[in-house]
């Protein structure tokens, strides 16, 4: 296993000293807070299209960002090359950002232990032989072709990323973390006499290539295959109020967005939030509670260390339809008085850190999920889910459900296509009737977008029944 401290001090022109004389630069101008982030990330990326291998490709990542805290002002600047000269001048453009003149000089820091060894992974993807990589795009193009002659097309995909990060800060922590992220990704286009319709499906985590195995690797085939084989049959969508139950896992991307956001104290603390000053309040039906968890092993959206050194951990927003917490970074928790929640996440060294959510879902009630479906009359079952659009600031949201069907005397009937949840996310979650006991967190394709930059996360949920929601249809 790599060690961050020693990977980044051997390898590259720059040693412990200056790192701790790097702090001092940063704080050189007054600041609160300041602290270096060292990133070194290899990219795989590897895709078949037409039954050919279309692309392969690899690509380095590396840099350091500084960043410094001064009260409510922070100055972010970042150097592609990691050696003392540009590192010092990165420092000194973020202590000037931030600026508040005083005298500092060198800031000790001490190596500290992880908690946490969440992702020990064996063989990473991008180091195994590219041709046992094709040869898994290959067989999963074969799966799915098999699945049903009207599969006209497949398109597969493996990507990855071993990232080795360092993180010193002007506390005094040194810590540092390897991170492997790998994803397969299927998206078959079924043609029945010119109608297109299209599936998708994929999933991985911080994983070696062990984990696509053969069984996944048809499951992944199979499941976009039908996918499009349903949407073949699919009728348009109805338009109207009515009830509407969610499946389990993927649907908490509905979750994650139009209540997940509004959860992060950035845009609590500056009061732009629908959740903003509720804390203790109810926001949700007693029958829901939602966690952020960092610390499930192998997922996508877990870390030994957030992005800022804290140690990732299980943070309770909701309970029992009572808010209990926001996602808090560093700057957040220091501005409002609290801890960081492990939350402060980055996309790169580029980036500076924000809240952002790892693996968000709500708690299995105790519901059998059939008894949920037996007990609508009319209604809709969203069990995938494509794009979707939240308003922070009072919780709206619109998103397309890419697989549903209709709900008719308590039977699953007809599939449809073209339906939008349209609603308001606090609002939502108090008209939520039924939690059912089947939990399921998603297969591990998750990314989300804020202010620009992208990460990794998971979500979860089980079947859920939601007396009333728009669905937008055609209908």
């Amino acid at each position: 296993m790599v060690d961050p401290v020693q990977f980044f001090t051997t390898r590259f022109p720059v040693t412990l000293a200056q790192i701790e004389t790097l702090l001092g630069i940063a704080l050189s101008q007054g600041g609160d807070f300041a602290d270096l982030y060292f990133e070194h990330n290899v990219i795989n990326n590897l895709s078949l299209e037409e039954q050919i291998i279309k692309s392969a490709g690899r690509s380095t990542v590396q840099g350091v960002g500084v960043r410094v805290i001064a009260g409510e002002r922070t100055g972010y600047a970042y150097c592609d090359t990691i050696e003392f000269a540009s590192i010092s001048k990165a420092a000194k453009t973020a202590a000037q950002i931030a600026s508040r003149p005083c005298q500092t000089g060198p800031v000790a820091v001490e190596k500290s232990r992880l908690e946490h060894d969440l992702y020990r992974v064996e063989q990473v993807v991008g180091q195994q032989p590219l041709e046992e990589r094709i040869i898994l795009l290959q067989e999963l193009d074969k799966s799915a072709r098999r699945f049903d002659p009207r599969i006209r097309e497949v398109q597969a995909s493996l990507t990855d990323e071993y990232k080795i990060v360092l993180i010193a800060t002007s506390n005094g922590t040194l810590c540092g973390d390897v991170q492997p992220l790998a994803r397969m990704r299927a998206l078959c286009i079924a043609d029945d006499d010119g109608n297109l319709q299209s599936g998708v499906s994929g999933g991985g985590g911080r994983y070696g290539l062990d984990y696509f195995d053969n069984k996944r690797i048809h499951h992944y085939a199979n499941e976009a295959a039908r996918q499009a084989i349903v949407q073949l049959e699919a009728r348009e969508a109805p338009a109207g109020s009515m009830e509407v139950v969610l499946g389990p896992g993927w649907p908490g991307i509905l979750l994650h967005e139009a209540v997940g956001h509004g959860l992060e104290a950035d845009f609590n603390r500056k009061g732009t939030s629908a959740f903003s000053g509720l804390i203790g309040q109810r926001v949700a039906s007693e029958l829901c509670t939602v966690v952020d968890e960092g610390t499930i092993p192998n997922r996508r959206g877990s870390l030994n260390i957030d992005d800022e050194g804290n140690q990732t951990g299980r943070t309770v927003l909701i309970e029992n339809g009572i808010l209990r917490g926001y996602l808090q970074d560093q700057l957040s928790a220091r501005l409002t008085g609290t801890m960081p929640t492990g939350n402060g996440r980055r996309e790169s060294y580029r980036h500076i850190p924000m809240p952002r959510m790892t693996n968000t879902y709500m708690l299995s009630g105790e519901s059998d999920p059939q008894e949920i479906i037996s007990s609508v009359r009319r209604g809709l079952y969203a069990v995938q889910f494509g794009g979707g659009q939240v308003d922070i600031t009072n919780g709206k949201f619109v998103f397309s459900a890419s697989e549903a069907y209709l709900i008719e005397d308590g039977q699953i009937t007809a599939p449809v296509k073209g339906a939008t949840l349209i609603g308001n996310g606090p609002q939502s979650l108090t008209r939520v009737t039924a939690v059912g006991n089947d939990l399921s967190l998603d297969e591990g394709v998750g990314t989300c977008g804020k202010d620009g930059q992208s990460v990794p996360v998971g979500v979860g949920m089980p079947t859920i029944k939601l007396s009333e929601m728009t669905v937008g249809g055609t209908q």
